[in-house]
């Protein structure tokens, strides 16, 4: 049994432990265990009782407001635990300061992190004050409506449903991010040669509806990751890193980070691998492995999600992780994800080998890959394929030559699968 953020041990009562209490309040919660040396022995207390009352005591004397928490005894009374739980009215304060665990210490927030905190307590998001800004444009917002929901005229009643205003307090934050000018940090793409010291491109997308950055970023990426190959008079457009991905990664990027920290979201494009850099590590609620598994149930940022999935940048709350990955099933190259405390790297490599496929390959390719084996009946048949009979034989015909495709069987019996050795 080790340290680690939700877990603290103390081998006999001092007034340190209180700065961890708050800690945990403050998050997500955590226990510190009496009787129990740094390196997890037991050593125990001599009398759990009225430790257990002393530590009460001085909980109840010095944090403010009052934590909950719990208070028991384990291994035979040699043990007092102390479960402290999340609190609802947040910042917990210690002598007029509060604290966070980092690891497996406890330090002082920073005036940032407070006012976080604070507004964690009021149960306010930061993309929900309003804006210090109130005479704002949404040329860019106007023409996106437009051109994705037949939405022509951006008016107030529109922007409340959007909620991005209020009639008592005017434009929030989340509407001066999406305006047309305004003071946030947006993207940094730079496209690297072949050595970090050589900018093929450099491109700082700030003072500017976040959607327009947005945009322009997908299209430095087309610029460098997206080509076009001519077969007689038919065009194939290929990708060597999906688009679909980086679309997600970016989206994901701007409605996850933390808005209150002057810093772009950083796109580092090589050769073989573009890398997206969002601030603000994961929610405290969220644990990696939920966010990893496309179980993201709380947002960052709720409103300014709500305008992307109206949008269609984003298909569904919290499944972006997934789709990236399935954008990559056929792949050897994986795509990778780096959660630290403060931010969150997402790495999208090229793809390789029979990865080099034509869009029309690709659209076949991904289709199979949703399913063990299929039927040449069924796969004629699927209303997602939106080929004619003839081209889906020859697109099979040309992957299974390759060896992309497995055919088994013959005549109306034939069944196509991925070959998962190509």
């Amino acid at each position: 049994m080790r340290e680690n953020k939700h877990l603290e041990f103390k081998s006999k009562l001092t007034d340190t432990f209180l700065k961890t209490v708050t800690a945990y309040a403050n998050y997500d919660g955590g226990k510190i265990l009496f009787g129990v040396d740094d390196q997890g022995n037991t050593i125990g207390v001599s009398d759990a009782k009225s430790l257990a009352l002393r530590i009460e005591n001085k909980i109840n004397d010095k944090i403010t407001p009052a934590p909950d928490f719990l208070i028991t005894t384990t291994n035979s009374g040699r043990v007092v635990c102390l479960e402290v739980r999340a609190g609802i009215n947040k910042p917990y304060f210690l002598n007029n300061k509060t604290y966070k665990r980092n690891d497996t210490s406890t330090v002082e927030v920073d005036k940032t992190e407070l006012k976080r905190l604070i507004l964690e307590g009021d149960n306010i998001d930061f993309e929900e004050l309003r804006s210090k800004d109130q005479d704002l444009t949404f040329k860019t917002l106007t023409r996106e409506l437009k051109d994705k929901i037949g939405i022509s005229k951006l008016d107030r009643d529109i922007l409340k449903t959007l909620s991005l205003y209020k009639d008592s307090e005017g434009y929030n934050n989340a509407a001066d991010i999406l305006s047309d000018n305004n003071s946030f940090p947006g993207i940094d793409v730079v496209k690297f040669g072949e050595n970090i010291n050589i900018f093929k491109k450099r491109a700082t997308l700030d003072r500017r509806s976040i959607l327009d950055s947005y945009n322009k970023a997908v299209e430095i990426y087309k610029d460098f990751y997206q080509y076009e190959i001519v077969d007689g008079i038919d065009r194939h457009k290929v990708e060597s890193i999906p688009e679909e991905a980086v679309r997600e990664a970016l989206a994901n990027a701007i409605i996850h980070r933390v808005w209150d920290v002057d810093a772009h979201i950083n796109v580092s494009m090589f050769d073989d691998r573009i890398e997206i850099v969002s601030l603000g590590g994961l929610p405290d609620s969220i644990s990696e492995d939920s966010y990893l598994n496309g179980n993201l149930s709380i947002l960052r940022n709720p409103i300014l999600a709500g305008v992307f999935h109206r949008l269609g940048l984003i298909e569904r709350f919290g499944t972006g992780i997934r789709r990236i990955r399935q954008a990559y099933a056929a792949s050897r190259n994986k795509p990778q994800f780096l959660i630290t405390e403060d931010s969150i790297r997402v790495t999208l490599p090229v793809l390789s080998g029979i990865d080099d496929l034509t869009e029309d390959e690709r659209h076949i390719y991904d289709h199979l890959s949703r399913n063990i084996s299929k039927p040449i009946n069924e796969v004629m048949s699927s209303k997602d394929i939106r080929f004619g009979k003839t081209k889906v034989t020859n697109l099979l015909k040309d992957m299974s030559d390759r060896g992309i495709v497995v055919v088994e069987g013959n005549g109306r019996g034939t069944r196509y699968r991925i070959n998962a050795n190509a």
